[in-house]
């Protein structure tokens, strides 16, 4: 690709779930994505693309970040088209000649100006199945983005272009459908999660709350994610600002107070470092920077998730792999789930004094015990990797060659798996619905 920097790695490892693409199943793919720094979306592709078999690549339309590193070390091409900005059109044409030159059988496009740039691309280089997934549209922006009248006209416009569009939970699913986008291409895919990957390590515990100085039998909230405004961290300093430590029933201080991490990077940063100052807190508020979510919840008593708006919740559903109860203020990946699923996860208001009296009742006794993983988080459940995998492949084997849906036994796999059966097999090459 002349012009623009291409980072490529030629050895894969295998995959840790064989079973999640069989053999022979070998689809051309490559991933369009915005950027490989550190988030969600960019830490959901690598986990995908480390399960699925040979013949993935990925191309990043911003500098490679901490992601691409990891997906080159696990074998995987990276490359970079070197756009410059929202409107750099150059970078069209250096994506088409990549795609073509590549043979890829199918384009798969994640984060909005990816998608927008990728389904383009593919289509100008004769690609017909181009498959989206939709990670961030909430209810008021997308991507940090006001949804304003030219954001969704881009959109759909776009979309159009595509074949099917993945929805990580139902909200995501519906609110595509309220912009436009006809239901029959949208199929509901979520993110996978590695329960086993989560598994606290007790020495890890032990060496970064040693390292944070976080005494013994001192309660440790945590908050994992982007430092932006949307997530509301804010509130959350504020809410610990009013616990305070537990006297017990005779006054003699059987807790200390608790201590708050908030692992991640963003423009929220000095102010949330200030805000704590303001608030008398300044010492019992941590900023590490981005943090490994395992590391993270190993060190940590219970999870809090303010964010009001979340298209599916992966630190919440994390935390709960990890064992850890969690107060949450929106969290789709536990809400379409059947009632008490998730035995330790409370649904709490994103106001201060809510999740204030939320964190002193979970933490009444001192830190709580861990908690067994739930059935949607073992092999099998809704958000099992291998199976998320093995649904993606499917669509792409459907997309490709025109090829059935592979089934396998229902038994175990619930309605979720079943149901996303049913969307890739209604997705055909070709086959498109009047807008």
């Amino acid at each position: 690709m002349s012009g623009a920097p291409d980072v490529r790695s030629r050895t894969r490892a295998p995959s840790p779930y064989p079973a999640a693409g069989g053999t022979g199943d070998g689809v051309r793919v490559l991933h369009v994505i915005t950027g490989l720094d550190v988030g969600g979306a960019e830490r959901q592709l690598r986990e995908l693309v480390r399960l699925l078999p040979p013949g993935q690549e990925v191309a990043t339309l911003t500098p490679p970040g901490p992601v691409a590193r990891e997906l080159i070390a696990d074998g995987v091409p990276v490359h970079h088209v070197a756009m410059t900005g929202n409107r750099d059109a150059r970078a069209l044409p250096h994506l088409v000649r990549l795609i073509r030159a590549g043979g890829y059988e199918v384009v798969h496009t994640h984060l909005y100006r990816a998608c927008l740039y990728g389904r383009i691309a593919a289509r100008a280089a004769g690609v017909r199945a181009v498959v989206a997934t939709e990670h961030s549209l909430g209810e008021r922006g997308l991507e940090e983005r006001p949804l304003g009248p030219g954001v969704r006209a881009l959109y759909l416009a776009g979309e159009r272009l595509g074949t099917v569009t993945l929805a990580v939970s139902g909200a995501v699913a519906d609110r595509l459908v309220r912009w436009g986008v006809p239901r029959g291409r949208i199929a509901v895919v979520p993110n996978g999660v590695d329960a086993a990957r989560l598994r606290p390590d007790p020495g890890t515990r032990r060496r970064l709350r040693a390292r944070w100085g976080v005494p013994d039998g001192t309660p440790l909230v945590a908050g994992l994610g982007r430092l932006v405004p949307g997530k509301r961290f804010g509130t959350l300093v504020q809410a610990l600002a009013l616990t305070t430590a537990d006297p017990g029933p005779s006054g003699s201080g059987r807790g200390n107070a608790p201590m708050l991490v908030l692992a991640g990077e963003g423009p929220e940063r000095d102010r949330l470092r200030r805000s704590a100052a303001d608030l008398g807190v300044a010492d019992r508020v941590l900023l590490p920077g981005t943090l490994p979510a395992a590391e993270v919840l190993a060190a940590a008593d219970v999870l809090v998730s303010p964010s009001p708006a979340e298209t599916f919740g992966l630190a919440v559903i994390e935390a709960v792999a990890a064992g850890l109860p969690v107060l949450y203020a929106d969290c789709p990946a536990i809400t379409e789930l059947p009632p008490g699923a998730v035995p330790g996860a409370r649904r709490v208001a994103s106001r201060a004094p809510e999740l204030a009296r939320a964190l002193r009742e979970v933490l009444a006794d001192g830190p709580p015990a861990r908690l067994p993983v739930p059935g949607a988080l073992r092999p099998g459940g809704r958000y099992d990797p291998a199976g998320v995998a093995r649904r993606h492949l499917d669509l792409y084997r459907v997309l490709a060659t025109g090829a059935p849906a592979r089934r396998t036994p229902a038994r175990g796999r619930g309605e979720a798996g079943r149901a996303g059966d049913r969307a890739v097999e209604r997705v055909r090459p070709g086959r498109r619905e009047r807008t």
